[in-house]
């Protein structure tokens, strides 16, 4: 079953493409957009070994000239040192402004191909193949691309669309667990912010902590449903202005956690996990939302396998200062997003400090 959504932006609209088996034809998809025919493919080198020679296949079959860039798996590589390796891979190539970089993998690769098409040449284009489900429903998805600073994670970066983003669900067999837990994170994550019925209906499968849990409809509806989301919160505002902000839901203590633990205890789906949680629990202590729907929702993170708890060694007080440095945080106020019922959030930068620490200190503890 194929889906097709349209991500409509004022400069540059764009297709999500969803069908089993349409890594096979990239090509084809891609000559539709004519585009340059010099193509620069980013991987890691384990999703390169499953499925590098595929596509550069297709492409080649489409008439598109084909390099390839390997960088290391992980986040410890989201720096700009391999930045400057993409550079020198797209000078080597000779890569010009009609060319275009193709990402490969997960939203690691994803957000460093799309920063440096972004940067090279002052634009190029760019197209997303996610091939894990959280680069699948999230970071493929409306143009933020960056990499981390040391003191913070995706503090460099810029705005610059994909031509298209294709996605290949049959990838995800050779996905690890860990990481499709994670990416059900951010589908949990769409079901709070903005979708009830998604959430309902991942409330009807008894576990979703493996693929072999989930149905193929299932699936395809967590696809379709998660990528609709991010492209109406996209389509109506690009630049993170306002509404886009939600999609952080999770995000901001998430960030902190992620960063203290110098992103090797979690990967990002885990730390978001926790920072909903913990969203979750503000918002109960501040009476937007009641008991219910905070217990409702942290079941459905236990059913995906995903954690609720903060480590016991983590320092709340080093939480509370690292989130100073989140990027939403405007004249010196840190913002949340926080939950009012299970489709709906709100932003607010008026969350007491000591609610935070309360809050944290619990979740550390129990």
């Amino acid at each position: 079953m194929a889906s097709v959504i349209t991500v409509n932006l004022p400069q540059q609209s764009y297709k999500i493409a969803i069908a089993p088996g349409s890594l096979e034809r990239l090509g084809e998809y891609m000559a539709e957009l004519k585009l340059g025919k010099k193509v620069l493919l980013v991987s890691n080198p384990t999703i390169f070994q499953h499925y590098g020679e595929k596509a550069i296949a297709t492409l080649q079959a489409a008439g598109f000239e084909v390099a390839h860039h390997i960088i290391p798996p992980g986040e410890p590589y989201k720096n700009l040192d391999s930045i400057q390796k993409i550079y020198d891979a797209a000078l080597t190539n000779r890569l010009e402004r009609s060319s275009t970089m193709v990402a490969l993998g997960g939203g690691v690769i994803g957000d460093m191909t799309g920063f440096a098409s972004a940067t090279w040449l002052r634009g190029i284009n760019f197209v997303q193949v996610p091939t894990s489900l959280l680069a699948m429903v999230d970071a493929a998805i409306g143009g933020k691309t960056g990499v981390n600073h040391p003191q913070g994670k995706n503090l460099i970066g810029a705005f610059h669309q994909p031509s298209l983003v294709l996605i290949d669900p049959d990838v995800l067999q050779t996905l690890p667990v860990r990481e499709l837990r994670a990416g059900m994170a951010e589908v949990i994550k769409y079901g709070v912010i903005w979708d009830a019925e998604l959430f309902a209906q991942m409330e009807k499968s008894k576990n979703f902590s493996q693929l072999r849990y989930i149905k193929a409809e299932l699936m395809d509806f967590i696809l379709t449903c998660s990528c609709q989301a991010k492209a109406d919160v996209v389509s109506k505002d690009e630049k993170e202005a306002g509404l886009r902000a939600i999609l952080n839901y999770g995000h901001t203590i998430g960030h902190a956690v992620e960063s203290l633990t110098g992103y090797t205890q979690f990967i990002h789906g885990e730390a978001v996990a926790i920072g909903m949680v913990a969203a979750g629990q503000i918002a109960m202590h501040l009476g937007m939302w009641g008991q219910k729907d905070a217990q409702r929702q942290d079941e459905l993170i236990k059913k995906a396998g995903l954690p609720t708890k903060l480590p016991a060694d983590l320092d709340v007080n080093a939480i509370i200062d690292a989130l100073q440095n989140d990027k939403k945080v405007k004249d010196g106020k840190v913002r949340f997003i926080l939950p009012t019922q299970i489709g709906a959030v709100e932003i607010t930068d008026r969350v007491p400090t000591d609610t935070v620490r309360q809050v944290l200190t619990t979740m550390g503890t129990s």
